[in-house]
């Protein structure tokens, strides 16, 4: 764009998250959970965390949810550095996604979407007008779960469940949506809804940025475009999801021979010879 003929620079996707030399020590026992960790996620970024048990994927998610401090180094959200901002306000412009979220399993989806709005676990009506109940709707449909809206929580199917939590995180509007092993348990169909409903997102929300932590290739919707690699606390390699996705990083990564695979979009991973 050009102001009294001089060209002034586009801006650019801004930076939602970023870690600086963050580590995180567990004082009892002096162990190191997160070592020295320098890591960006800019907005309509769609991030996949990588690594073996213990490599430290949910604790990285947490300190980008504002969930815990790091130790040492800085952690900036949304333009805020943790131990210099309400971290309860933080948490209200980032939704989490996680199968160990707690709610009341007699409720509606409706009213779990509802609970997005007040990031309470119990439903506050008072704070509930036909305009955030509208929007719980527009988000349930969104989702293609509409049909669910008066269907108690508990007697829905994991994948159904999954859903209606990423509705839930939704209805704060916010820029970062983190999702901690949101595929856990699901059966084939339920997993593939819940990747068609993360790729719609990616398309219909284009400055949302999300991270993912998962175990499997095979759970990566196609709007993945960056890859975490994490091996003992330690960053092995971030980048570009075609350069982070080799058979070689993959095998350093986990520590046994894998293959991966390239089909239509989706990435399969499966244990190679020795």
């Amino acid at each position: 764009m050009a102001v009294n003929g001089t060209e002034t620079p586009q801006a650019g996707p801004r930076v939602v998250a970023a870690l600086d030399a963050a580590s995180v020590r567990r004082y009892t026992t002096d162990q190191v959970i997160l070592d020295d960790i320098t890591w960006s996620v800019r907005s309509g970024e769609h991030w996949a965390l990588l690594g073996a048990n213990g490599a430290g994927k949910t604790s990285v998610l947490r300190l980008i949810g504002a969930l815990m401090h790091p130790t040492t180094g800085t952690v900036e959200v949304l333009g805020h550095r943790l131990g210099r901002v309400d971290i309860r306000e933080l948490r209200a412009h980032i939704g989490l996604v996680s199968s160990a979220q707690k709610v009341p399993l007699d409720a509606t989806a409706h009213t779990v979407v509802l609970t997005g709005h007040t990031g309470t676990v119990q439903p506050l009506w008072r704070q509930y007008d036909a305009g955030v109940r509208e929007r719980a709707d527009e988000i349930l449909a969104e989702l293609e779960i509409k049909d669910l809206a008066d269907r108690p929580f508990g007697v829905c199917s994991g994948g159904q469940r999954a859903r209606i939590l990423v509705a839930r995180a939704l209805m704060a509007d916010p820029s970062l949506l983190l999702l901690d092993e949101p595929f856990n348990a699901l059966d084939l169909p339920s997993r593939e809804d819940l990747i068609d409903a993360m790729h719609r997102l990616a398309l219909t929300r284009p400055e949302l940025a999300t991270i993912t932590v998962t175990h499997h290739l095979e759970e990566l919707s196609p709007a993945i475009g960056h890859v975490l690699l994490l091996r003992d606390g330690r960053v092995l390699a971030s980048g570009p999801v075609d350069e982070m996705l080799t058979g070689s990083n993959m095998t350093q990564c986990f520590g046994r021979p894998i293959e991966v695979s390239l089909h239509e979009g989706r990435w399969l991973a499966r244990s190679g010879s020795r």
